[in-house]
């Protein structure tokens, strides 16, 4: 017989009674508490809550984590947990994620006072990583379930998922499946206990079954909301990274400091210019300093008008803006060969304003030291002292303002802050020059540059460079010298095979970096079978990663077999197929990108030396931050700042960047989103006998391990 569960609703101070919770946490004198911004995060070492973590602190959203691994860790008691400031009753949590439903020893002390808690406040609890079992909603796998590897399966967002968190998705959920050989995920896929009040959010199908089993889905029980997870993952995965913004506007209820979006920008360097070809029978570039073959003729690759033309019509279909980093002294060559003739050129300033433009120097020389070529690799000329010579602050001067001129001559739409130097040079570049030009500060500071792009494989993070700030930018594996796509495969072949496979052996001698491919890439198949899934996946991976640093190609890649837009079209049609409309990629201009890559190490530095300090009392959001720096945060649609809406439209909600005084700043929500999530006029649910239940630890779960396989990449610059 079906059990009838009888309910009953109670006031907030009957439950606190009800259940003889502490009375300094009560609201029995309808006092409504405070609850600050922040998530406590408790780790037990595994990679779904260091996953959770991640994707708060690049966020920008405070917390705090406690790893049960370690000793002398703090106590998670009621002290911890809640207190009173100014005789309000005070949540110091606004979430918790724990690595399973119950990671503690069977009748935990401390997973009563977790209990207590989210039953006071009202605070939701992610189960990051939890076995299906009744105490978490569901029922057991082997009652028609499944346990094992989801690798390569699609899962999906259920309806109730799409009217909930999950709506910024369009439906599919797909799980990686890198090598076949390897063991990518685990999973527990299982339907709702009998009696349970659950609801799946993303379930896959059930394999030999025609159900669907849940793998995220929220819990209600005993007055408490959990989102139960039960598959593993790790940071990089993207079946992670298509949830992670849904896991965590669930347990905020859309209201917390930082901020997410999906960013994708694309430098095109060189244009104006050409670029030197790959030689598949030298196995080098000739033009290149490295390539000192005596037969070897420079070839050089340069887009023509109709390339123009494809990539206008490219963008118009993806409503996506190339920025084309220029080198004037390309077409003023090319005239001056060609009885004042350049076709490329007249093409490209006609439809100037349909791209951005860059100054990447005028003839795209070599800034830093001065280049001894007479040996392979190349080496810093030096001074009879023995010092190292330098390109003088007059000459990298030139570079940039010649170009500038050019540019500015040409109508191009420009912003003169912005500057990518030819092979990021002038900034260092190891072995050979550990250390920065130290002329091109300066110069940087005579030319006003304000942002210089930088190579993000050999300085990720931006610095300050005289009165410029660094733009790290990802190279994309589309090589530079390589206009077709066998040029592409036959180099490719050359760095990521040993040397018995016909290789240079590169992998070989760096298996830190690098890794060798198993053997050869066929040069007809190979570009669209490896290199292309690969180098999708990888500029994906940063996209739904919140980080807003651009990538780089050449202009030699849309020119001739135009080799990018395969791996452009597969990102953009990937996300599109991935994202609902109300969350679209955001394509940013340099400057741009640099601005918020400099608020971030702004805010993070407040943040980690606790400057920082953020509440909800209701409908009110509170914040003080130190004057100068500004303040992040993510809300429901219709919040207000002093009268004004906040932020712009984003995944469903509003997110943005105000600015402070270093006084509070007052955010008032709309009447919609007035309580906390999981309470609704100031009353909960409970089963008619009151009763804190504490689930048993959750079986020992197999976890393999990081997926995060190294993956072939090189830059060119």
């Amino acid at each position: 017989m079906k059990r009838t569960t009888r309910t009953t609703v109670l006031t907030v101070g009957a439950l606190i009674a009800a259940l003889g919770l502490p009375a300094g946490a009560a609201q029995a004198d309808g006092t409504t508490p405070r609850i600050d911004l922040r998530v406590l995060v408790v780790s037990d070492g595994g990679p779904a809550t260091d996953a959770i973590a991640a994707e708060l602190a690049a966020a920008g959203t405070p917390f705090t984590k406690v790893d049960l691994t370690q000793a002398g860790r703090p106590v998670i008691d009621s002290g911890f947990l809640a207190d009173t400031v100014a005789g309000r009753p005070r949540a110091k949590f606004q979430a918790v994620v724990l690595p399973n439903d119950n990671p503690f020893a069977a009748g935990s002390a401390e997973m009563t006072a977790l209990a207590s808690y989210e039953q006071t406040y009202a605070i939701p609890q992610v189960d990051a990583y939890t076995y299906a079992r009744p105490e978490a909603g569901l029922q057991y796998p082997v009652y028609g379930g499944y346990s094992g590897s989801l690798d390569g399966v699609q899962a999906a967002v259920t309806a109730a998922g799409q009217a909930g968190p999950f709506g910024y998705l369009d439906g599919a959920v797909p799980f990686e499946d890198n090598d076949p050989a390897v063991g990518e995920s685990y999973a527990y896929l299982s339907t709702p206990a009998a009696g349970a009040d659950f609801t799946s959010y993303v379930d896959a199908p059930i394999p030999g079954s025609s159900t669907r089993g849940s793998l995220v889905g929220e819990y209600k029980h005993d007055g408490r909301r959990e989102l139960v997870v039960t598959f593993v993952y790790n940071q990089y995965q993207q079946q992670f990274r298509l949830l992670a913004r849904g896991i965590v506007e669930w347990m905020t209820g859309g209201v917390h400091l930082g901020a997410s979006r999906n960013y994708f920008a694309v430098h095109v360097d060189d244009v104006f210019a050409a670029d030197d070809r790959w030689n598949t029978t030298l196995n080098c570039t000739p033009g290149d300093v490295d390539c000192t073959d005596p037969s070897a003729t420079p070839d050089p690759i340069r887009m023509t008008p109709a390339d123009v033309d494809h990539a206008t019509a490219w963008q118009t279909s993806k409503g996506f803006t190339l920025d084309l980093a220029y080198n004037g002294a390309g077409s003023v060559d090319q005239r001056a060969d060609n009885g004042g003739v350049d076709l490329l050129a007249d093409r490209l300033i006609a439809n100037k304003a349909k791209f951005r433009w860059i100054n990447h120097t005028y003839t795209h020389a070599f800034l830093g030291c001065v280049q001894n070529t007479t040996v392979v690799p190349w080496k810093c000329a030096t001074n009879i002292d023995g010092s190292t010579r330098w390109v003088s602050r007059t000459e990298i001067s030139d570079e940039i303002a010649g170009n500038r001129v050019f540019g500015q001559s040409a109508g191009l739409p420009l912003d003169t802050s912005e500057l990518v130097t030819g092979e990021h040079s002038g900034l260092k570049v190891l072995p050979q020059q550990p250390v920065d030009n130290p002329n091109l500060a300066l110069a940087l500071t005579d030319n006003q540059i304000a942002w210089t792009g930088s190579d993000n494989s050999r300085d990720p993070g931006p610095r300050q460079v005289g009165s410029a700030t660094t733009v790290p930018r990802y190279p994309m594996n589309v090589f530079y010298n390589a206009g077709h796509a066998a040029e592409q495969v036959d180099e490719y072949n050359w760095i990521y095979t040993s040397r018995a496979q016909g290789g240079s052996g590169i992998c070989e001698d760096n298996p830190a970096t690098t890794t060798c491919l198993a053997a050869p890439l066929n040069n007809t198949t190979g570009y669209t079978d490896h290199i292309v899934p690969l180098e999708t996946k990888i500029a994906l991976g940063h996209v739904l990663s919140n980080d807003p640093k651009p990538h780089f190609i050449h202009q030699s890649n849309l020119a001739e077999d135009r080799i990018a837009y395969p791996v452009l079209d597969g990102v953009l049609d990937g996300y599109a197929a991935l994202f609902a409309a109300d969350t679209p990629v955001v394509n940013l201009r340099m400057k741009d990108i640099g601005t918020e890559l400099r608020r971030r190490a702004a805010w993070s530095a407040a943040l980690q030396s606790g400057q920082v300090t953020a509440y909800r009392i209701g409908g009110v959001v509170t914040v003080q931050a130190p004057a100068g720096v500004a303040v992040t945060a993510t809300l429901p649609t219709g919040s207000t700042l002093t009268g004004a809406a906040f932020g712009t439209a984003y995944a469903g909600g509003v997110s943005g960047w105000t600015s402070s005084a270093g006084t509070p700043l007052t955010l008032t929500l709309p009447a919609t989103a007035a309580a906390p999530a999981g309470r609704a006029s100031g009353t909960v649910k409970i089963k008619a006998k009151v009763k804190v239940r504490i689930p048993k630890p959750a079986p020992r779960t197999r976890v393999p391990a990081a997926v995060a396989k190294q993956v072939p990449h090189t830059a060119h610059n």
